[in-house]
């Protein structure tokens, strides 16, 4: 009986200790606006995030496409997300992007800094396709070297072979 009871107690401290509760109490559900560096205001939306910002990007389109092995084709998928990036762009006509072109572990250096570099390039030439223009997208190649998921196995690889926008 003592056990079931210390092992009662001890459960609802357990769960009691996973609870949080939010530090700060202030009314953040607003929309407000903040300055940048030269001095322009930027809108944010009531969630907090900037608009036309990396994390603005992130949360409401998307900013990596994947390929399949060994190749830089863009299949339904990334061309699906590619259309929301373009019109992201059209929204934000004042952002600039770059496009990473990522490979898995497999390969030559050399090899994956090409491949890598067709990946960025493929990306490029469809935004242009959609109304882009080409001086706001530019690309670089890190092949192998930038891995989002370490690991030698299909699931580490598959998220590593991938392009990713950033905003610029």
């Amino acid at each position: 009986m003592l056990k079931k009871f210390l092992f009662s107690i001890f459960i609802i401290i357990f769960i009691s200790a996973c609870a949080t509760t939010p530090k700060d109490s202030a009314d953040s559900s607003g929309s407000g606006s903040s300055t940048d560096s030269i001095g322009t205001l930027t809108e944010t939306s009531g969630s907090g995030i900037i608009s036309g910002s990396q994390e603005d990007l992130i949360v409401n389109v998307g900013d990596r496409v994947f390929f399949g092995y060994d190749s830089f084709d863009l299949d339904a998928d990334a061309q699906e997300l590619l259309q929301d990036q373009a019109a992201w762009m059209k929204q934000h006509s004042d952002v600039s992007v770059i496009i990473e072109g990522h490979c898995d572990e497999r390969g030559t250096r050399e090899y994956n800094l090409a491949l890598g570099e067709k990946r960025a390039q493929a990306v490029k030439n469809y935004l242009i396709s959609l109304g882009v223009s080409s001086s706001r997208v530019s690309t670089i190649s890190y092949g192998k070297e930038r891995p989002a998921v370490i690991g030698s196995n299909d699931g580490a690889w598959s998220q590593n072979r991938r392009s990713v926008t950033t905003v610029n």
